[in-house]
Parts: C-alpha cells; structure tokens; sequence
C-alpha cells in the first residue's frame, strides 16, 4: 500500500510539474507575441543609420543613437501636439465618465416607461461601427460650425455620445444593480434625495468602474485618429495625427529631399514619442487598473 501510495503522490506531482510546464510554455508564447514589437520598436529606435545597414547587427546596437529622437521630436512638434492630444483625452474622458454614471444608476436604480427598449437601443449602438455614424456627425456639426473646435470632441462625450460610451454605460449599469437597495432605502430615511444619494452612496460604490471608464476612455480618445482627422483636420493636431502624417511632416520641416534620409530608426522614434505617455500611465496605475477590471465583471466573474 506504502509502496502505491509513493506511486500515485509521484505519479501526481509529475502531472502538475507537466501542467505547470504547459501553462507557462502557453503564457511565454503570448507574452512573446505581445512584447516582441515592443521590444523591437524600442531596440530598433536608438539604432544609427550604419546599424541598420549593417545585416549583422540585430538587437544590440554598436552606438546609441539619439538623434533618432531630436528628429522625431521636432517632426512630431512633441509639446504642442501632447498638450492637444491632452485636452482632447483628459476632457473628454472624464465627461464621459460622469454622464455614463448617471444613465447607468438611471436604469440600475428607476423603473419608467420604455426602460428596457432605451436600454437594448444603447446596447445596439455599441455594435454599430464607428464609420457609420461619422457622415451625419460632421454635416451636423459642420451646420452649427464646431468643427474644428474642441466641441466637436466634448459634445458627444457630454451627452452620453463618446467612444464606446454604451460599454461603460453596462459596466455602471451591472455595479448600481448589484449593491443592496436598503443602502438607499437608509439614505433616504436620513433625508438624502436621489442626487444625494448618487453622489454620496452609489459613487463610492463604484469606484472600480470610474477607474475602468477613466482608462479606456483617455486610451481610445488618446488613440482616435479616424474621427479627428474628419472633425479637426490641421487645425488640432494630436501625436497620433501627427504620427499618420510623420513622413510628409518630416520633409516639411527638413526640406523635400529629406525622404532619402528618414530611416526606420526614426519612425520607431517617433511612435516611441507617441506611446509613451500611456505606457508611463499604464505603468503608474497598473493595479489599480487590474482591479477595476476584476470588479467589472468583464472577465466574467
């Protein structure tokens, strides 16, 4: 029986060990897939003109090269286009948090006519990409001429109209219907109104939520490229506009010839520039951003 029993717990660990192996082995490989362009991206851009010649050279360059950077630095025009791009990330991302707070405890917490069919038409439009809605909004705006301004960016945030607002609308919806309904019933007994108790109990509830809103919000406005390219044309230009044009900004500002010196170290330079505001804020805020989206439900827990 000993002698079984030493059997089985060997036969078990191996099974674990191997298991072990497998998942790792699975989580390497798509950890791979996702960091090796990054990691490409980053080596690659401090890489000199003689580097990339060089076929031998392949990750660790023989000098570090910053020029990269000071060209796409002054291509990208960095300060003017990372404070546009801040206004039109930071501004909108917080006025869509707020409105999609309110029609979430709206449908979480009041019972009215229509309530179900309002919320499936919201859903819907999640579905609906992007280009379809575009035409319409720039011939509405162009009448009340707020393109090219920062209105045309603000104004469907403020009315519960930004980017993917409906998915936040869910994700509010899911957390205002899941705490206990005698938390209101205690605040109103206390004298709270229904602002009051949205501000004093349901937001502290949700915290989870305002910190998933606030991310993806300021990362999908941050990389919009398609619908401000239509609403602002030249007249704001953001990193990510600017990187879409790197090559013609580039020559503007080095001459016409310049095309045969740009090299790919400085385009990856310039998308280096372009990233790295959201990966320094991905970095600050990484736990707290793993845990809103664990109290989400997105996940599925």
């Amino acid at each position: 029986m000993k002698i079984n029993l030493k059997h089985k717990g060997t036969m078990l660990k191996k099974k674990r060990i191997v298991s072990l192996a497998a998942i790792y082995g699975v989580l390497a490989g798509i950890g791979f897939v996702y960091l090796y362009p990054i990691l490409y991206m980053a080596v690659n851009s401090f890489f000199s003109r003689s580097d990339l010649l060089d076929p031998a050279v392949i990750w660790i360059p023989t000098e570090i090269s910053f020029e990269n950077f000071v060209a796409a630095f002054n291509t990208l025009d960095f300060f003017k286009s990372f404070s546009n791009s801040l206004m039109l990330s930071i501004v909108p991302a917080v006025l869509q948090t707020a409105v999609t707070a309110v029609v979430g405890f709206g449908f979480a917490r009041f019972d009215f006519p229509f309530k179900k069919l309002l919320f499936v038409l919201i859903t819907i439009t999640f579905l609906l990409p992007t280009q379809i809605m575009m035409v319409p909004r720039y011939v509405l705006f162009d009448r009340f001429n707020i393109t090219e301004t920062v209105w045309a960016q603000y104004l469907p945030a403020l009315f519960g109209q930004g980017i993917k607002s409906a998915i936040f609308i869910l994700v509010f919806f899911q957390y205002f219907s899941t705490y206990p309904r005698a938390l209101d019933e205690a605040a109103a007994l206390d004298g709270a109104g229904k602002v009051k108790t949205f501000l004093l109990v349901a937001i502290p509830m949700a915290t989870g939520a305002i910190v998933l809103s606030l991310l993806f919000s300021f990362v999908w406005y941050w990389n919009e490229t398609y619908q401000s390219n239509l609403l602002f044309g030249s007249a704001i230009q953001t990193l990510p506009l600017k990187l879409h044009s790197f090559t013609a900004q580039y020559q503007a500002i080095y001459g016409e010839n310049a095309s045969n010196t740009i090299n790919e170290s400085i385009s990856l330079a310039g998308t280096m520039l372009s990233i790295l505001p959201v990966v320094i804020l991905y970095i600050c805020l990484q736990k707290q951003f793993v845990e809103s989206i664990e109290r989400s439900g997105i996940t599925g827990e």
